[in-house]
């Protein structure tokens, strides 16, 4: 029987009990160890990984306890991982260290006092986990009622913004060793709090919660922490000398988070799926982090769970609401040069943009910079090279596979279905069913200016476009493709009772703009030689207007055909 695929599954602890398939990345302990750093900070896209390797760093680290203080071994967590073939020097330092692990990551509602009450049950929770420390003389009786209060949910605010560092030092005290303190997605709270109004406040708090903890305490052994977005050392790290920061542009540890290609190729074979291998590679490879190709660990689990299943459709697996968000706002206030910069990556084109690493939310919307900057380091384009300008850093942008390009043409269509309700179209309504061919290929031009093509200017994405125009014609109904005569017209418009009238559309492209006409005479042609009207006829239509429209990238032509 196969391993199943580890859906979901965010601890670590839990992954190896099943056992889920896991992707070895114990390593990862070694590196941070060689590397040193007091305070690691590491910014992925979500759905990287991030929360599973903390909870595999706790596992290692931790001198856990149960409720009695009695050791928990958790040694056989790692037993047959890559980390114990990488020598005593590394394997000595597992379950030695009391850790502090905070994930910040259900801080999501809507007002600070919510989200507030949200982080303050994360540490209290954390608190309780190490209760055992209260049940000996260790602590003095001030730290006792200091911890209490804290676990009671009776400390003030001072109290909570310092509550890591305190319990860190109630730890060592107890343990005779410093804390590990891991933080999992510290930026969630911060994200969540510029999109509902109460940044600066949340700003306040997260900053002194981490200040306290990971500025000069001497009961602290190292720290690693997550989250998606690189935020400035001004804005929440101040003074903070001792953080590294490891981003996407970051050399080191960039296979540790994601799939290497080669861990996605072992994954394939095991469950006898080398054969979808290439349409793998489409959908969900195309990160780079640091010197390391990387697929989306999300989304390759899932496409696989799917296709043991023989259901091996590729779809978009991975979304992540608040950065779709971001995605929307640029389409929607993108001007001309943003509207033609989003059609050349969408034609597999790059961009070349400067990067901005230390930025804060409240930056974000500021410049157009920014929100390519934001979109970037949440995942939603790759780097294919970069180059030195003075002292700004440029780096050249692509979409990294289709599963995102299917998550920026869906954020266009529904940007464009919304401004078309809001677009009053009367005009081109009225043309469109008085036979005024010249006024239609005005009217629908002026729409054309203002979307955005994500199918290079093929002819289904002007198909797509006009429907979505059509389909709010007042006392019509609108049908793509249906059957009529010989063979279907592109669009079909007709009103309820066949005393009314119907519209045939036939559609066309052309690569030159001189060609227009003629695409419109050979669309016309085509709606004759197929005998489109037949079944209109049948039905008792008398009334029969015939289009042919002819595309040419921002351009529109219509020509008119019609029968009484």
């Amino acid at each position: 029987m196969k391993k199943p695929l580890p859906i979901g599954i965010e601890f670590y602890k839990q992954l190896v009990d099943r056992p889920y398939y896991y992707v070895d990345k114990t390593l990862i302990i070694k590196k941070l160890l060689d590397d040193g750093a007091a305070v690691s900070l590491f910014t992925r896209p979500r759905r990287f990984g991030k929360t599973l390797t903390l909870t595999m760093l706790k596992a290692f680290f931790e001198d856990e306890r149960d409720g009695m203080g009695r050791r928990i071994d958790n040694s056989h967590y790692f037993q047959g991982m890559k980390i114990m073939e990488a020598g005593e020097a590394y394997t000595r330092r597992m379950g030695q260290y009391p850790a502090i692990f905070l994930s910040l990551k259900s801080a999501k509602q809507p007002d600070f006092s919510m989200a507030y009450e949200s982080l303050v049950d994360e540490i209290t929770r954390e608190y309780v986990r190490h209760r055992y420390i209260l049940a000996s003389d260790v602590l003095p009786a001030e730290y006792r009622i200091r911890y209490e209060a804290v676990m009671n949910r009776q400390a003030d605010r001072v109290g909570l913004a310092k509550s890591l560092a305190f319990l860190s030092e109630c730890l060592r005290l107890w343990h005779k060793n410093k804390a590990v303190i891991l933080i999992d997605e510290y930026d969630v709270p911060l994200e969540n709090a510029f999109f509902r109004g109460f940044y600066p406040q949340m700003t306040d708090f997260i900053r002194s919660l981490l200040e306290s903890a990971l500025k000069t305490n001497e009961n602290l052994e190292f720290a690693v922490i997550t989250g998606c977005l690189r935020i400035s050392k001004e804005s929440i790290f101040t003074g903070l000398n001792n953080l590294k920061i490891n981003t996407v542009l970051s050399s080191g540890f960039g296979e540790y988070f994601g799939f290497l290609p080669a861990e996605v190729k072992d994954m394939a074979k095991f469950y006898g799926l080398d054969s979808h291998m290439e349409e793998i590679r489409q959908w969900y490879d195309g990160y780079r982090f640091g010197l390391a190709e990387v697929y989306n660990p999300w989304s390759v689990i899932n496409y696989i769970s799917q296709a043991v299943n023989a259901d091996s459709l590729p779809r978009p697996y991975w979304s992540n609401t608040s950065s779709n968000d971001i995605v929307r706002h640029l389409i929607e206030q993108s001007d001309a040069s943003v509207k033609s910069e989003l059609e050349s990556l969408l034609a597999g084109g790059t961009l070349e943009k400067p990067i901005h690493e230390d930025i804060t939310y409240e930056d974000i919307y500021k410049t157009q910079d920014n929100l390519w900057n934001f979109l970037f380091f949440t995942g939603y384009l790759k780097m294919t090279g970069q180059s030195l300008k003075g002292n700004t850093i440029y780096v050249s942008l692509t979409l990294p596979n289709e599963e995102v390009r299917y998550i920026y043409e869906n954020t266009i269509q529904e940007w464009f279905e919304q401004k078309v309700k809001q677009t009053d179209l009367t005009a081109l309504y009225e043309a469109l069913k008085e036979g005024r061919a010249g006024d239609l290929s005005e009217r629908i031009s002026e729409q054309l200016a203002e979307t955005i093509s994500y199918f290079d200017y093929a002819e289904n994405y002007y198909h797509g476009f006009l429907s979505g125009l059509l389909k709010g014609c007042p006392g019509m109904a609108v049908f793509s493709n249906c059957e009529s005569g010989n063979g279907r017209p592109d669009l079909l418009l007709k009103t309820p009772s066949v005393r009314g009238m119907a519209i045939l559309i036939e559609i066309k492209t052309v690569k030159n703009f001189d060609r227009m006409a003629d695409g419109c005479t050979q669309a016309l042609a085509q709606i004759e030689a197929q005998n489109y009207e037949q079944s209109l006829r049948q039905e008792g239509y008398h009334k029969i207007l015939k289009y042919g429209i002819c595309f040419y990238r921002k351009e529109c032509l219509a020509k008119i055909s019609h029968t009484e």
